[in-house]
């Protein structure tokens, strides 16, 4: 079973466009959150991703859309958040608001989450270089695995062995990464719509749940097309700017 995987879309609809046309065949896709923030298209994008992603988490942008003011220290994320709170529809802000934090996929093989999987550090980046101290929450979301994960159980209902669970999907630092921590993978695809990693092409991985191997991917888009689309919506400068650079 392959499984596309999507982060940090953040508006950017020729981004976007560019990463499901270079996608190869998968059975499903999934999206880790952040699918509004920052750029033009937050309608847009987020439609596309409704009708792509068979799984969707909540990002902190997702989470604040309606909250703006959050982010004034942060005139980028303010601006592309008042922005995405005008152009996106009711319906829109409803489905954003109903995303849970984490879901499973993959028949619960895969736990997936915008960024720490811990409840009470919703906002905590981990970048790929900090993926060995997840090692205690895997053990943790091993425990919590759903049934159809597989497995055994001991007559208490525990899988001691942690069944088939077999590893973690995030996002939110926007750096592409993937470690095996223990046996179980941890992959960060990168962001789709604002790279951070120095790399400007739009990132996205593709996940071969039965192999266990995970194929980090990159491909080139339109940025004079997101950055032209920034002047006219009144974005700040440098939105358009950093994608140039991928920071």
């Amino acid at each position: 079973m392959k499984v596309g995987l999507l982060s940090d879309v953040h508006a950017n609809l020729p981004a976007l466009e560019a990463v499901l046309e270079d996608m190869p065949p998968v059975e499903t896709v999934v999206c880790a959150g952040d699918v509004i923030g920052y750029n033009p298209w937050p309608a847009e994008c987020l439609a596309r991703v409704r009708e792509v992603s068979a799984a969707t988490v909540r990002g902190n942008h997702d989470r604040t859309v309606e909250t703006p003011e959050r982010y004034r220290a942060n005139r980028m994320a303010e601006a592309g958040l008042e922005h995405a709170k005008r152009e996106l529809s009711t319906e829109g802000l409803a489905w954003l608001a109903s995303l849970p934090r984490a879901t499973w996929f993959a028949d619960g093989r895969y736990h997936l989450v915008h960024s720490h999987p811990a409840p009470d550090r919703e906002d905590a980046y981990v970048y790929p270089e900090e993926f060995p101290a997840l090692d205690r929450h895997l053990d943790a979301l091993a425990d919590d695995a759903p049934d159809d994960a597989g497995g055994d159980r001991d007559s208490s209902g525990d899988r001691g062995s942690g069944g088939d669970f077999d590893g973690l999907v995030l996002g939110h630092t926007h750096v592409q990464g993937a470690r095996s921590i223990d046996g179980r993978l941890v992959v960060n695809p990168g962001s789709v719509g604002q790279p951070r990693d120095g790399d400007p092409d739009a990132a996205y991985a593709v996940l071969d749940v039965d192999a266990g191997e995970v194929d980090l991917r990159r491909v080139a888009y339109d940025v004079d097309r997101v950055a032209e689309a920034v002047e006219r919506e009144g974005l700040p400068e440098r939105t358009g700017e950093r994608l140039y650079r991928g920071e």
